[in-house]
């Protein structure tokens, strides 16, 4: 594949590096809550401006943990229509009702007015997803509509690590903000997540969640229904090698936005949704839409011909059109539906060139017509 849709970026001195930081682990027989694990919740903490980090074993984990820690049992929580499985599934899986709430086909994200129509008495709180590593435009008005009725917001930033709006880190707003570190994102550990939030009760019980709901790490005395949601030592080590590159790693992104945004502007192929910011976005993902009556399937399919592969949607189907989710599927969604059937997201990776860019808009403006 001349472009592949994604490619991780291990230089061979961060190649070096990890495996230092492993070794020392190996050797001192701690491979589990240890120093690296300690010294990448402080840094990561520091990156996003927050007081309290708490790593642990995936981003899905620390969805739940969050809303654990927000006791959500037998509450409502509005979750976007527009986003990923496991932010609606730890909803669930902590004892809560997701409750869908549409799209904006601006910021790909649940819009203010979409959440508005979905609160009642029994309102926890609010999750907002940072798609494609969009920060919303509106999200400075969904905090203070949250603050102002006594909700949490949290804020999935998975694919949002390093990402900003109004010059802020994209965790300013959201009581907790929880991250990725899947081999796809734009930095990962591996494995692994991370919780981040000013609230040092929160961070606490976050801490005591993840370690099968243990008061103390060396004590067998059980205060919460938690589980094994540690993040080991080794993949703590990787991920502090990765959050030293984020900022070359982003910087390198929004060249490569760059490039498409002026060859795409050129073409007249497609369009960009508004809030995707070349200053911020961390562009985990380049998102685009596809003119009406365009194919997408038939589009990737000559695309690969030509060596490009197309990155998976953010997302194909909205949660409401999911078979495991049809118990709270009730309503119409329209802003979600046509985010989810028109948009397609371009390669874009820390090692790819403009050239690589120039390349795949050529492609597009050559294969697009066969998807009409």
């Amino acid at each position: 594949m001349r472009v592949p849709a994604a490619s991780i970026v291990f230089s061979e001195h961060d190649i070096a590096d990890a495996l230092s930081r492993i070794e020392s682990s190996l050797r001192s027989g701690q491979l589990t809550l240890g120093q690296h694990g300690a010294a990448f919740e402080e840094a990561f903490a520091a990156r996003c401006g927050r007081k309290h980090a708490v790593a642990v074993s995936s981003g899905t984990s620390a969805i739940e943990i969050a809303l654990r820690s927000f006791a959500i049992e037998g509450k409502e929580v509005i979750v976007p229509d527009n986003t990923f499985f496991a932010t609606a599934a730890a909803v669930v899986h902590a004892g809560g009702t997701p409750v869908f709430a549409d799209a904006s086909v601006d910021s790909l994200a649940v819009s203010l007015e979409g959440i508005r129509a979905k609160f009642t008495p029994n309102t926890a709180g609010v999750i907002v997803v940072h798609i494609g590593g969009i920060v919303s435009p509106e999200l400075p008005a969904i905090a203070a509509e949250c603050k102002a009725r006594g909700v949490f917001l949290l804020c999935d930033a998975a694919h949002a690590h390093g990402a900003t709006l109004n010059g802020l880190d994209a965790s300013t707003w959201g009581s907790a903000s929880t991250y990725s570190f899947y081999p796809t994102k734009v930095m990962t550990s591996g494995e692994g997540g991370m919780i981040v939030t000013d609230d040092e009760a929160l961070a606490a019980e976050a801490r005591v969640y993840r370690d099968q709901g243990k008061a103390g790490f060396t004590s067998n005395f059980h205060t919460r229904m938690g589980n094994n949601w540690r993040m080991s030592e080794v993949h703590a080590a990787i991920g502090l090698v990765q959050l030293a590159r984020l900022d070359e790693f982003i910087a390198h992104r929004r060249m490569i936005a760059a490039a498409y945004e002026a060859g795409l502007k050129r073409e007249g192929v497609l369009t960009l949704p508004s809030a995707q910011r070349l200053d911020e976005s961390n562009f985990y993902k380049f998102v685009a839409y596809l003119p009406e009556g365009v194919d997408r399937a038939r589009l990737k399919a000559a695309m690969r011909e030509r060596e490009v592969g197309l990155s998976g949607e953010v997302y194909e189907l909205p949660l409401h059109a999911q078979p495991v989710f049809e118990p709270w599927a009730a309503g119409s969604y329209p802003g979600a539906d046509e985010v989810c059937s028109r948009q397609v997201c371009l390669p874009v990776s820390a090692r790819m060139t403009e050239d690589d860019a120039r390349y795949v808009v050529e492609s597009l403006a050559r294969c697009l017509p066969v998807g009409v």
